[in-house]
């Protein structure tokens, strides 16, 4: 059980029946009344955000996510297949529960799989990957003064925005967290 008073960034709790990580909390004591404390959380299976005011002597049953490493293997009908390393079982991940950063994992990359009581709700990609470009215009040359960027296709078939020198066949390493161009690789 986590009390409302010990509340801290990343803490995971059930509330309503529903899987809750605090985002930012704020303990509150205002010169009159009580102390209470705001908290910002997130439903951790369907992603909503909301703000709510808690007693600090409220208490909650502590939720624990498991994350654990997987490879992702392929995809077939709108499921996607992780294989456990350890044990080498297959998990199928429903094309919903994939975040949009998911477009630039390659097969075989190792990715978090996020689940609570045994059901799969997420997946977190690599923090960085390193893709081929398969596809981009040529840079002008001479167009190199200003900071633009021009569209180029990965080999996974994500789009992204790189710097005009990029060229096709130029291995590239792309934040997924920001969906953005880092350096060459």
């Amino acid at each position: 059980m986590v009390s409302a008073g010990d509340f801290r960034n990343g803490v995971t709790f059930e509330m309503d029946g529903k899987v809750y990580q605090i985002i930012e909390f704020q303990h509150v004591k205002p010169g009159k009344g009580a102390a209470f404390v705001r908290a910002k959380i997130k439903n951790v299976i369907e992603g909503a955000v909301v703000e709510k005011t808690f007693n600090p002597n409220d208490k909650y049953p502590t939720a624990y996510i498991e994350r654990k490493d997987m490879s992702y293997s392929y995809s077939d009908d709108g499921m996607y297949y992780f294989m456990d390393n350890e044990t080498f079982d297959m998990i199928p991940v429903a094309e919903a529960d994939l975040p949009d950063n998911f477009r630039f994992v390659k097969e075989n990359d190792i990715c978090k799989i996020l689940s609570y009581k045994g059901k799969v709700f997420g997946v977190e990609p690599p923090t960085f990957v390193t893709l081929e470009v398969t596809h981009t215009e040529p840079g002008v040359k001479g167009n190199t003064a200003t900071n633009t960027l021009k569209p180029a296709t990965v080999e996974t078939g994500a789009e992204i925005r790189v710097p005009l020198f990029i060229n096709e066949g130029d291995m590239i390493r792309i934040d997924t967290r920001t969906c953005e161009y880092m350096e060459r690789a």
